[in-house]
């Protein structure tokens, strides 16, 4: 080889070296960042109760614990307070006066359980847990979930507390059944976390709508419309009106929409959005009605959407102190 060939050649491999050395930088620039912004843990839920809620998850989040273990952790809390009305103990009754229990639960393995017209048991979460965990089904109702409670060991009880039984009974006077948006009296507490290991679960819980006829179900115990997880892609739950939400498999959507590259707010959005649409061809008023869903994909990022503005939802994670959020809304 020529002097002149020989120096050529060894500048160009000179100079190869030095771009792959750049690119290999490059790369690991990139690779750093895409890790620094997957956010773990994280946990968000549905409404005010949801700050309560998210600090119980967290306890078994911040100690490297499973979100499966998390979301059952915080639903439970709020279904043992009879203060809050919409959920579990201290849940209104329907119109016979019962107090009839929904609820779900998904891990990062697809598997699921649910319970639907649960009346007696204060943690349907738990009941729903067991479904998933001890028998070859994903969902119990009315006295057969009962029964499969007290089996399990979950203690009998009466859920209706004297402020709701009042309530029922000035109801009776006039029966008249019109839920209203954002007054919280047919919401849900739903949660989805992420654990350190990058797993997310979900579960959700509701006494659904007040004075509602016995038997009534909505989309909280029904997985695709009140939660939805997909570990390879992210999690949803619901709130607000389910027969709404169930029309379009709500939660199910947004994940898909996630799947295919959107924001959790934006991938909330687009349900909304098909929600309202098909309203409208239903011929029926937007006013009174309130759908909203939370998501979270595999990077840890969040986002919620509402229908109309009144919807909130509490945020924790690594880098996000527990607080409460306001959802953007497609209604002003």
């Amino acid at each position: 080889m020529k002097k002149s060939n020989r120096r050529q050649f060894i500048k160009a491999g000179t100079l190869l070296t030095s771009l792959l050395a750049v690119n290999r930088s490059k790369a690991a620039d990139l690779l750093a960042k895409h890790t620094a912004a997957t956010i773990k843990p994280i946990v968000i839920s549905t409404w005010r109760f949801g700050v309560q809620a998210n600090a119980e998850a967290w306890k078994v989040l911040s100690d490297k614990g499973r979100a499966l273990d998390a979301v059952e952790a915080g639903v439970k809390l709020v279904e043992a307070d009879p203060a809050e009305r919409s959920v579990g103990y201290g849940g209104r009754p329907d119109r016979d006066g019962k107090v009839t229990l929904d609820a779900c639960i998904m891990d990062e393995f697809f598997n699921i359980g649910s319970v639907v017209c649960l009346e007696h048991i204060m943690h349907p979460v738990s009941v729903a847990r067991a479904v998933m965990e001890k028998t070859p089904h994903t969902m119990l109702c009315g006295e057969g979930a009962l029964d499969f409670a007290l089996a399990q060991g979950f203690t009998r009880q009466n859920l209706l507390v004297k402020a709701s039984e009042e309530e029922w009974k000035e109801w009776l006077k006039t029966s008249e059944y019109k839920p209203k948006a954002n007054i919280e009296n047919h919401d849900t507490i739903g949660m989805i976390a992420m654990d350190m290991n990058g797993n997310l679960s979900g579960a959700c819980s509701t006494s659904g709508m007040a004075f509602k006829m016995h038997g009534r179900v909505g989309d909280s115990p029904i997985i695709g419309s009140g939660l939805y997880v997909d570990n390879e892609v992210g999690a949803a739950t619901a709130t607000g009106q389910g027969e709404d939400i169930c029309r379009v498999v709500g939660t199910h959507t947004v994940v898909e929409y996630m799947r295919q590259g959107h924001s959790p707010e934006t991938a909330c959005k687009k349900a909304v959005e098909r929600i309202a649409a098909i309203t409208k061809l239903r011929n029926k008023d937007l006013a009174e009605l309130q759908v909203g869903f939370i998501a979270i994909n595999k990077k840890g990022e969040h986002g919620a959407y509402c229908l109309q503005k009144g919807f909130n939802y509490a945020v924790y994670s690594s880098n996000i102190p527990n607080q409460l959020v306001d959802a953007k809304s497609l209604l002003p």
